[in-house]
């Protein structure tokens, strides 16, 4: 968006003309009346204009919070599924390991059961 001294116009009376164009050197009444109203005119745009980039900031500024909260966000989820996922894998392992133990357990009492059944034919 922008805005040159030849963007705005007003129609005086029989003049019209831009801010460029003013030049009060050798202007009479109704000349005088018609550059006012075009630096009014001239206001009026330029602050519609300030407004507009105000409000285009603010939208850019809501964005921008939002992104940043939500790459947060996203990054305390992984950060959760990641160690959720190490919490259940290690009782898992601790799971597999008893089950381990257990087996080898059983598989020496078999094995001293066995040999005790032997001596006793001996």
């Amino acid at each position: 968006m922008g805005l040159s001294a030849t963007d705005v116009t007003a129609t005086g009376g029989t003049y019209t003309t831009s801010v460029e164009d003013i030049d009060i050197s050798s202007a009479d009444s109704d000349k005088i009346q018609a550059y006012i109203k075009v630096v009014d005119e001239a206001l009026s745009q330029v602050t519609t204009a300030a407004a507009s980039l105000g409000a285009i900031q603010n939208r850019i500024d809501l964005q921008t919070e939002f992104v940043s909260k939500l790459m947060d966000t996203v990054s305390e989820g992984v950060g959760t599924l990641v160690d959720a996922d190490m919490t259940e894998e290690s009782t898992r392992l601790k799971a597999l390991q008893t089950q381990q133990q257990l087996g080898v357990q059983a598989l020496s009492i078999a094995n001293n059961s066995s040999q005790s059944l032997l001596s006793l034919f001996r």
